[in-house]
């Protein structure tokens, strides 16, 4: 991929059905030579930061009235789930140090350091212009397609339905007493999505018997605080998928089950795609 290509794709339903929008911001894996020269990581290393496959699990929900909107610039190179001045001063030069939020301190702003388990990316730092090249080709035109599908949504249906679709290492959850959830739902405890919305896509979850935590350890990034405003009926819930559920970590590849994992996401992201934040009057939801 470069940087005059679209680093996104998106499907549109035949019949959107009701403003629900399905995105995988992490789900890119089109990695440049301009790139892979400027980093001491082999792609299999890079590749453990993707979410990977979720663009392919949740291609469906265009078949079901939802639009879809999947990352191709891999999170390694831009991540689209940072505020675009999440910038860490150790991977860019001249940025000035100013208060950094905990994720880029780790290392995981917009411009990535690291990606799993530490591992450093880049030889040296970049230099400031390379960094606002990236958000400038990457993140802004991923950010305005985002933005305008909400507003249209809100326009046709009076209500917009963020699904923001994500994977989480097995071992995020090992900290956890008790039985493990397979996933995790977001909605910033109650900021970014309404109950009753949050309630419709943990149930649908549920109903093919998956384990679902709420807000811990993942409340919702950067697109959950950025587009969730529930009392103008614009809702956004992040899920974080446990990967060990469809594929082997180690090897980056599909476990043998993995069609039957896709037909069972499939059944509940038929559900989602229909979503309508109304009471049994018509009444959309304000804020709680």
């Amino acid at each position: 991929m470069s940087l005059s290509d679209l680093p996104f794709s998106l499907v549109r339903p035949a019949r959107w059905a009701s403003g629900v929008i399905m995105a995988s911001p992490h789900s890119g894996r089109d990695y440049p030579e301009w790139f892979l020269a400027g980093t001491r990581l082999p792609i299999p290393v890079l590749r453990s930061s993707e979410d990977a496959f979720m663009d392919r699990l949740t291609a469906c929900a265009s078949d079901h009235g939802a639009v879809t909107l999947a990352a191709k610039v891999p999170r390694c190179i831009v991540d689209l789930n940072r505020g675009a001045d999440e910038i860490d001063p150790l991977v860019v030069r001249g940025v000035p140090r100013h208060p950094l939020n905990q994720r880029t301190l780790a290392g995981l702003g917009v411009i990535p350091r690291v990606v799993s388990q530490g591992r450093t990316i880049h030889d040296r730092p970049i230099d400031r212009a390379e960094a606002e090249r990236r958000i400038a080709a990457c993140w802004r035109p991923y950010h305005a397609m985002l933005a305008g599908l909400i507003a249209e949504a809100r326009t046709t249906f009076g209500q917009a339905i963020l699904i923001d679709m994500h994977s989480m290492p097995h071992d995020a959850l090992s900290h956890l007493q008790g039985p493990r959830p397979d996933m995790v739902l977001g909605n910033r405890h109650g900021l970014s999505a309404s109950a009753r919305v949050s309630d419709i896509v943990a149930a649908a979850f549920e109903a093919e018997g998956w384990r679902i935590r709420r807000n811990s350890p993942f409340s919702g990034a950067y697109i959950c605080s950025a587009y969730g405003r529930p009392g103008r009926n614009v809702h956004v819930v992040q899920i974080e998928i446990d990967r060990a559920l469809y594929m082997d970590e180690k090897s980056l590849t599909p476990l043998p089950d993995f069609d039957r994992f896709a037909e069972r996401l499939g059944r509940v992201i038929r559900k989602l795609a229909v979503i309508d934040d109304a009471d049994g009057t018509g009444a959309r939801i304000a804020a709680e």
